[in-house]
């Protein structure tokens, strides 16, 4: 009956008959599609599954129906969104969460890495340009240092420290200000990481300063223990988990750096479109960037505590950043890299 009502399509609709003539039928549709979404289409019965393609097709005329003749607005968001989500359970190839996060890990993000190549370069030579002139304005005059790094991020590592004091803070176990400063100095690294994203709307201007800026303060902390004797034993310190973490801000400020340059030059397409194109390649990297931030945390935390070698701390510091790279970089067939090109 409800077929037949559906194949008139009269020219008026009255908005509260038309719904009572098919309400139930819309509310079985989305009883069973939300049972799917739940658990699985195996859950349905046979008559269910049955009625479920019937019940599609149905809500599909009732959706043109509604939007040939301007019934309220509601009612077509109601069946458009529910039309959807039927179409996708009909037609849709459903994943588990634990295979989505193996397509993700093991095709989607390296693809979309890949595919900000030139944004990575971008910040990479900008952080080694932050690092060598960070370096030289504080060799050049220490009251540098305290204006590109402040008190709380010193941590007792600044240009009027002994060479005792700076060595115990790079071999010491257990000194508790070393773990607030290694607590402090990876959070300041994850924020420039989440701002440098989240800022590239601005034409990527301040995702450009982030990044340098980060570069400035490593500059600096080399320009303290350089000096000093210690320079191969911070480069070690930092290597055991600054690979991890400093490839991660990288990979931060190339993903803002593409949002930036879709919405300033956009090209053919317009000034949204190529912000959203853009901005899915983005997230997928940050999202990636996240998770190498929490290796970081880990090899920070295990490490400092447990390997006190500086040839122990550069091998781990090289086989992360020769992993990540294999990680990312290495060739793969062109389908697995198709969606974030």
């Amino acid at each position: 009956m409800a077929t037949a009502l559906l194949a008139g399509q009269p020219a008026l609709v009255n908005a509260s008959r038309f719904r009572a003539a098919h309400d139930a039928d819309w509310q079985r549709l989305e009883t069973l599609v939300t049972r799917i979404e739940k658990r699985s289409i195996r859950v349905l019965s046979d008559d269910d599954l049955l009625a479920l393609p019937v019940l599609y097709r149905t809500a599909l005329s009732s959706l043109s129906i509604a939007r040939e003749t301007s019934l309220d607005r509601a009612l077509v968001t109601y069946l458009e969104q529910l039309c959807t989500r039927a179409y996708f359970q009909l037609y849709g190839v459903p994943t588990s969460a634990v295979r989505q996060l193996g397509v993700f890990f093991t095709q989607t993000w390296p693809a979309a890495v890949r595919a900000l190549w030139r944004e990575t370069l971008v910040s990479l030579l900008l952080t080694v340009a932050g690092a060598v002139v960070g370096y030289l304005l504080v060799r050049s005059d220490p009251g540098w240092f305290f204006g590109l790094v402040g008190q709380g991020m010193a941590g007792g590592r600044d240009p009027s420290a002994s060479v005792e004091t700076l060595r115990g803070t790079l071999y010491g176990k257990h000194d508790d200000m070393l773990t607030i400063f290694a607590a402090y100095l990876f959070t300041h690294n994850a924020q420039i990481a989440i701002f440098s994203f989240a800022l590239g709307f601005a034409f990527a201007v301040p995702t450009a300063l982030l990044i340098a800026y980060n570069g400035l303060m490593l500059g600096a902390f080399l320009a303290v223990f350089v000096p000093k004797g210690l320079g191969f034993g911070f480069a070690g310190w930092i290597a055991i988990h600054g690979t991890t973490e400093l490839f991660a801000i990288i990979l931060s400020g190339a993903a803002g750096f593409r949002i930036g340059t879709a919405i300033a030059f956009p090209g053919r397409a317009t000034r949204g479109d190529s912000a959203v194109q853009a901005g899915k390649t983005g997230a997928t990297v940050m999202g990636g960037a996240v998770v190498m931030l929490l290796v970081a945390g880990l090899l920070e935390g295990i490490g400092r505590q447990t390997v006190t070698n500086d040839l122990a701390r550069y091998a781990i510091g090289l086989v992360m950043l020769v992993g990540w790279l294999l990680y990312f970089y290495l060739p793969r067939s062109r389908r697995d890299g198709m969606a974030a090109a």
